[in-house]
């Protein structure tokens, strides 16, 4: 019995054996596979260390720097010596700036440099001249916005070249100040700011290290600017544009692109002939521009386009059933219907449909039109605009003691003036008033 007990113990424990029995062992792939896992993370740690060390060792300086303690200890550098004078810009420059054009303050002229008292602001003068020198300056300097920094600190904030790039500034940077004042005549930037931390430059001013001794001059800055690429110039856009300006300065119209060329193949060259079509013509000129031209684009090249100040010429067109005068982008300054002048704002119905007849025929020979020699308006010069050059000779009258128009007045229809017949208003006090051809008498 006892033998069959053993015996049935023993095939127990071998036909069903434990959990822990059955467990199988990983595959050599996968133990190969842990090891090399293992192997990497370890060679990444033993790479990542140091930076992590270096890092952490940073901010901690960084922010021991910032510390009141630590500033109080640390060898910082001395306070900046009061200065007597500063040297400044008379203006600022123009912007936006280019590389290799010319820097010119914003009237046109050259910089020019003067020295002022420092305590009061006014010009100054020192008895023997100074030697000072522009350099480029970071467009973050001074740190903290501060007005006052020591010469050490400024030097550390000019700009060094770009290796294998010419100087970054060049032209007049040494001058001579005498009597107070020098002017820079030429300079300029050779290499864009985009390369610098903060993206823009200044343009600052200091005596020659070395050159003078006397009490402290503090050195002058400009504002900080953006230096571009003198590409971008050829394509820039100008702000207002001008008449003459080629139309695709405008803003959504890029030059030799879709719209400039649909332009130029409908003769709309500059920006005074797209004013005149958007005035006169605007839902031919957007047909003009096609489906690609999006409203919102639209919006913005016509409020660009409007911008445009117009010059201090009139035009004079004149027809048998009136005469219009208008500006040099065909902006209505003046209208005669039956030889009697109606304000613009009283323009409806009839009127102003002979109005728009005569603006569309004005633009048809826009390029013909007489220029006004004295344009009078009720009896006074209107802003010295000139008024009918090569016209005949046309007598103004005074204007008429009661007015012909009051508000709420009743709209008043002319009848279409005849050619070499009298078109008689009656009324008192009537004079003639004479076209070439033509007679109209009218109220005086």
């Amino acid at each position: 019995m006892a033998a069959k007990r053993l015996h049935d113990g023993y095939e127990h424990d071998g036909d069903q054996p434990d959990d822990k029995r059955m467990r199988r062992l990983p595959s050599f792939s996968t133990v190969i596979r842990e090891a090399m896992m293992q192997r990497h993370m370890t060679n990444l740690f033993r790479f990542l260390e140091p930076l992590f060390r270096r890092v952490v060792q940073e901010e901690i300086q960084a922010g021991l720097m910032q510390s009141p303690r630590y500033i109080e200890r640390s060898p910082a550098t001395p306070p900046a010596e009061r200065p007597a004078w500063k040297l400044a810009f008379r203006t600022p420059p123009q912007l936006p700036i280019f590389t290799g054009s010319k820097i010119e303050d914003a009237s046109g002229a050259p910089l020019e440099i003067v020295l002022v008292d420092a305590d009061t602001g006014s010009p100054a003068a020192l008895p023997q001249a100074l030697r000072v020198e522009l350099v480029p300056l970071f467009g973050d300097f001074p740190p903290d916005g501060r007005e006052d920094w020591a010469p050490e600190e400024f030097q550390k904030g000019v700009v060094k070249e770009r290796e294998g790039k010419r100087p970054l500034l060049t032209g007049d940077v040494g001058l001579t100040v005498r009597e107070g004042r020098a002017t820079v005549s030429d300079l300029q930037f050779t290499d864009n700011s985009s390369w610098v931390r903060c993206r823009k430059f200044r343009i600052g001013v200091r005596v020659v290290p070395g050159s003078y001794d006397g009490a402290r001059i503090q050195e002058a800055m400009t504002e900080a600017f953006v230096v571009r690429d003198h590409r971008g110039e050829l394509y820039r856009k100008h702000y207002p544009p001008v008449l003459g300006d080629d139309v695709w300065r405008l803003e959504k119209i890029g030059k030799e692109g879709a719209f400039h060329r649909k332009l130029r193949h409908n003769n709309v060259v500059t920006v005074q002939e797209f004013v005149r079509m958007l005035m006169v013509k605007p839902d031919e000129l957007r047909a003009i521009l096609g489906e690609g031209m999006t409203d919102r684009m639209w919006e913005a090249t016509t409020n660009h386009a409007r911008t445009c100040e117009p010059d201090d010429k009139v035009y004079v067109y004149a027809a048998p059933h009136g005469t219009i005068y208008v500006n040099s982008v065909f902006k209505l300054v003046r209208v005669e219907i039956g030889g009697v002048e109606w304000p613009l704002q009283q323009l409806r119905g009839h009127t102003q449909m002979i109005v728009e007849q005569l603006m569309l025929e004005a633009y048809e020979q826009r390029h013909s039109l007489q220029e006004a020699q004295a344009f009078m308006l009720h009896g006074h010069a209107a802003n010295n605009v000139p008024l009918l050059q090569n016209a005949a000779h046309v007598a103004v009258p005074a204007p008429a003691e009661t007015p012909l128009w009051y508000p709420n007045a009743p709209e008043i229809e002319f009848p279409a003036p005849v050619v070499d017949n009298v078109v008689s208003i009656p009324q008192a006090n009537s004079f003639g008033y004479q076209w070439p051809g033509q007679v109209f008498h009218m109220p005086g």
